[in-house]
Parts: C-alpha cells; structure tokens; sequence
C-alpha cells in the first residue's frame, strides 16, 4: 500500500531513501517478498506519485510481475485516499489468489514476509492471518503514532482497536489519547501485514458501500483495514490467527525519524 499522502512525514514517504543503496521501504518489501514465494506484487499508488514509483521501480526486478493500481481511480473522487481496506479492495482485479498485505513506508523484516506467504495458500474464505509486532518495538522516535492494539484468545484475534496518540513519556511509560490511557508496552499490534484469501473481497465491498452510506462525501473518514476487521469479527463473519513476529519493523512517522531508520536498516543488512 503506498497511496498514503504522508502528510505528517512532509511529503513522498513511500519513495524516501533508507537503503545503503538508495533503497526505499517498498524495496525491502518486494525484495522479502520475493523471497518467501511471492510470484506477483501489486503496487497501491495514486495517480499523481504513479509514474515517480514507476520510474523509481524501472527494471530493478527483472521478470518479476508488477503491477500499479491507482487508489484514486477507484470510488468518489476526492484529494485524501479513502483508506487501507479501499486500497486492498481496490486490488481484487490484480490479485489471482491468496496474498499478503503490508504499507509500503514500512520496514517489516524477511521472517515476517516467510511467515505470511506461507501461511496465505491455506487460508479459508473466511479466516486471515495477521502477524503482529510489540508495541514497544513501533513507537515513533518523536510525536505520536496510531497503532491497531490487538486483544487475543490464544493465538486468535477477538478485537482490534484502533488507538491513537500513542507516545512513551519519560518515564518509560506508554499511554494514548483516544481511547485515554495507559497501554502495555507488550500490546501486540497491527502494522497492516496481513494474509488473505480471495474471500476478503466480498467483505470489503459490502462493508465499504455501507461506510459510504454513511459518511457521505466526508473529506476525510477513512475506510481502515483494522476497523473493517474488527467489525467482521464481532460478527463473527472472520476468523483472524495471530502470528507474533520475530522481526525488526522499521518505519518513519515525522521526518526526524529518517535518519534513525536510516542507522537501524544498515545494521540490519549487514548482519544479513
């Protein structure tokens, strides 16, 4: 997914160069990817960033399938993307089968990506996989960050809230502004890698001509992935499974992040 505005961050952070070779997250993604099986990639755009990605893309990845979907030529017009399950609903003419979804300003770690792919081709019409990071481990350098707080029965996934506001304060303690409060620093979370089958995309269209019945032309109600999930899973239409990540994220909120990320990215190449 890499159609986002990246209004905090200042501009194309999905194109931001993190990399020893001037790579960008995506690059890291596809590259993972790839490596844990994956045999097509679909790249969620908007139409104004399309060709800057395309020209950052060029040949790099050999025959490797790729393909561009313009977020904003799908659904109401309007300047602010729609959100992460319009993007992925947005897909379902690109996606043959079972797949795996992750941002593309996000540095996930190839573990995660071996984990999800092979997970994916076994999934059911109606079950998903998410694999979920420490919340302490996701925490912005500066400012705050929105995080999806997972509750668990097992390994299955009974409820996702959507929190945000989330900063460390001195002290070392974690806490929120909307729902208010403390929160574990060993939450589980959602950074939006998931696994799906086909079956997703029925949910996604029936509960996104809803959420535009709704909202209307709001300028900015966002369609989230973890919203919508959640809504299937308190009716019981959706089973998630839970896969704690054994992987280093990695990602930017503000720009004073970057040069962190920068650090924390080489060190992990070069341990690969």
């Amino acid at each position: 997914m890499a159609a986002g505005l990246g209004s905090r961050f200042g501009g194309c952070k999905q194109l931001a160069k993190v990399g020893i070779n001037g790579e960008a997250f995506l690059d890291f993604a596809i590259a993972d990817a790839v490596t844990a099986g994956v045999s097509k990639v679909v790249l969620i755009v908007r139409s104004e960033i399309e060709d800057a990605v395309r020209t950052h893309i060029g040949d790099r990845y050999g025959d490797l399938e790729i393909s561009y979907v313009c977020q904003d030529e799908h659904g109401p017009k309007r300047l602010k993307p729609w959100g992460t399950a319009h993007a992925v609903l947005a897909t379902a003419d690109e996606v043959p089968g079972p797949f795996v979804v992750c941002n593309a300003d996000d540095y996930y770690g190839r573990s995660t990506f071996v984990k999800g792919v092979a997970k994916a081709s076994a999934l059911g019409n109606s079950q998903a996989l998410l694999v979920g990071f420490r919340l302490a481990a996701t925490l912005a350098d500066t400012g705050t960050v929105s995080r999806g707080i997972c509750r668990l029965d097992g390994s299955a996934v009974v409820s996702i809230v959507e929190t945000h506001g989330i900063r460390r304060h001195t002290d070392g303690s974690i806490a929120a502004t909307e729902p208010f409060g403390a929160v574990a620093s060993e939450a589980l979370v959602s950074m939006n890698f998931w696994a799906f089958s086909q079956g997703i995309f029925a949910f996604l269209e029936d509960a996104f001509a809803r959420f535009l019945r709704r909202v209307g032309d709001h300028s900015s109600a966002e369609f989230m992935l973890p919203v919508v999930i959640n809504d299937l899973l308190s009716d019981n239409r959706l089973s998630v499974e839970m896969i704690p990540s054994e992987g280093t994220w990695i990602g930017v909120t503000n720009s004073a992040d970057l040069a962190s990320a920068e650090k924390r990215i080489a060190a992990l190449e070069q341990v690969t």
